[in-house]
């Protein structure tokens, strides 16, 4: 059910910006009252361990709109390569940009590797060791 606005007049000019109070009534912004915005904080479990043995890991589920952030470190030789499937992991292709292979590492990071656009979309890291340990971590 809709509640009228009430301030104390039954209108608010189209100049003031306001929002709605819990009863309905207009309240117009200001700095005691902020535009009442928040963002939805949604969250995956981050992908995380240490591996001293060439292995498929994941897969990591990204949050739409958000950097998918890669943690490599430790004393390792080899290569990361940042897979991504968009139908639960029976594909998983290497990202490429412009052609180019893109989040291919073969030494420590830390840094942003992806923004995920798709809902549907997995993310899996495959490493590849020639030798030593690597640690990793793929959060958001």
């Amino acid at each position: 059910m809709s509640k009228p606005v009430q301030t104390p007049a039954n209108y608010v000019p189209q100049f003031a910006v306001s929002f709605a109070n819990a009863d309905g009534t207009a309240a117009t912004v200001n700095t005691a009252a902020p535009l009442p915005v928040t963002f939805p904080v949604t969250t995956t479990a981050p992908l995380t361990g240490s591996t001293s043995a060439s292995v498929l890991l994941g897969p990591f589920t990204p949050v739409v709109g958000r950097s998918v952030i890669l943690t490599l470190s430790g004393t390792w030789s080899g290569s990361v390569q940042l897979l991504r499937s968009i139908d639960g992991g029976v594909n998983k292709l290497p990202l490429t940009m412009g052609g180019a292979p893109w989040a291919l590492f073969t030494v420590d990071c830390c840094e942003a590797v992806w923004d995920e656009s798709e809902t549907t979309a997995q993310l899996y890291l495959q490493v590849t060791l020639s030798a030593g340990t690597l640690n990793y971590r793929m959060a958001q």
